[in-house]
């Protein structure tokens, strides 16, 4: 068992905790961004408008929320990494994001700006919560384990989400089991339910994970805020010395913009076209599981044959996705499009977290992930904002989706150009012997 563990990444209590994370927070991108609230925000909190207008401002809310925190993000990240208070702003964001998930409990029917609020809030606490939450891994992870723990981690994030999208399910199919008098009833409590789960798994983390080790005279208070914003500076252009680390993240930005739209966006765009709700839920349960063994089997790949070039594998599936999507029409072909997700989703996305890992300094992780959260969050911006351009133009969500092919063809051909080597090699010249 021991040995199966390090194989998964997952060898030591401060691996299996650090990923326990993902598992916490994996439930509100699967209840609350992919599956359930998207849909109740089309049929009941917006009930009252054209469905390609809550389409469009449910788009634009998404577009705002991260927004916010690819602005904060950066300045918070140098903070971090001059006091030691990774886990201390982790735990407040999680409590920001939580609190919202938790009233989504109170949304009525018509009440599409409560709704849109207390959603642009909760991913605002889950985001910025993520930046440090990854700032973490460069200090429990050894170089050459990390592709397989933040594989490791999003395949347990996949499980944390399933698990509680199926609980989820359940008290919608049977309200009663839960002592709940409705569906209505069950659907609001399970946007809450997410803020529990959410909090409780998070334990784990804050009881095993150390608090890393800050650089040389970083202090905390207004000292630790005031050089912050100085070196938040020089990291920018600092960023020169690790060029290759960059162009990571510019094909990062490119072609996560796609992954981002396709999570956020396919629900609502399935309600709009008159898909069933249940078996669209359904398939992103499904997808969640299936995630799973393709999770650790992208880390395995990338053992052999690098991480870039598995990146490159799960870019070419994700454009097949978008290129079928256009021509959805049933329910069937959205569960097939949601299989071929959930067997990419998760490795794309952690592959690119750990090679970005794998070339910066360590020292300066939370500005450097702040940076990498800042790319992420924007990428989540312009995706939601072009989708929500072409439905207001179009009056329609399909054109909307073929746009989407455009991030993943230019987000390859940047990733291109990455040397991985030579990145890995600049961070090991800059170490200290």
């Amino acid at each position: 068992m021991p040995r199966l563990l390090d194989r998964l990444g997952l060898g030591t209590r401060q691996l299996r905790a650090w990923a326990m994370y993902d598992w916490a927070n994996s439930a509100f991108q699967t209840t609350i961004i992919a599956a359930i609230f998207p849909i109740y925000f089309q049929k009941v909190a917006a009930a009252g408008l054209p469905a390609p207008v809550a389409t469009s401002r449910f788009a634009w809310g998404t577009t705002w929320s991260i927004l916010i925190v690819a602005i904060v993000a950066p300045l918070l990240g140098s903070v971090a990494d001059r006091a030691p208070v990774k886990k201390t702003l982790l735990a407040v964001f999680l409590a920001i994001g939580a609190a919202a998930t938790g009233a989504m409990f109170f949304i009525s029917r018509g009440e599409w700006l409560f709704a849109l609020t207390l959603f642009v809030v909760g991913n605002v606490g889950v985001a910025a919560s993520i930046v440090f939450y990854e700032s973490l891994l460069p200090h429990i992870a050894p170089l050459d384990q990390l592709d397989r723990v933040s594989t490791a981690g999003y395949a347990i994030g996949y499980v944390g989400g399933g698990v509680l999208l199926a609980i989820n399910i359940v008290m919608m199919a049977r309200p009663e089991w839960f002592w709940l008098p409705d569906r209505d009833t069950a659907v609001r409590a399970s946007l809450a339910s997410v803020a529990v789960w959410w909090v409780v798994f998070s334990i784990p983390l804050f009881r095993d994970v150390p608090e890393p080790v800050t650089v040389a005279g970083a202090s905390g208070g207004a000292p630790a805020l005031t050089g912050a914003i100085g070196q938040l500076t020089q990291t920018f252009r600092g960023l020169r010395r690790y060029k290759q680390a960059f162009l990571l993240l510019l094909a990062f930005l490119l072609y996560n913009d796609g992954i981002q739209t396709i999570i956020r966006m396919a629900t609502i765009y399935g309600t709009e076209i008159g898909l069933d709700d249940n078996a669209m839920i359904g398939a992103l349960l499904v997808t969640q599981f299936i995630g799973i063994p393709f999770a650790f089997l992208f880390g395995t790949l990338a053992d052999r044959i690098g991480a870039k070039t598995a990146i490159f594998i799960g870019l070419g599936v994700y454009s097949l996705i978008t290129v079928l999507g256009y021509f959805m029409r049933t329910s069937s072909e959205f569960f097939a499009l949601a299989v071929m997700v959930g067997m990419v989703q998760g490795g794309t996305q952690a592959l690119s977290r750990s090679l970005f890992a794998s070339m910066i300094p360590k020292e300066k992780s939370s500005e450097f992930f702040a940076f990498f959260g800042v790319f992420e969050r924007y990428a989540g911006v312009l995706g939601p904002a072009v989708f929500a351009w072409v439905v207001a133009r179009s009056g329609t969500s399909r054109s909307a989706i073929l746009s989407v092919l455009a991030f993943f063809l230019f987000g390859a051909a940047v990733l291109a150009f990455v040397n991985v080597a030579e990145g890995r090699a600049a961070v090991s010249s800059t170490r200290t012997p």
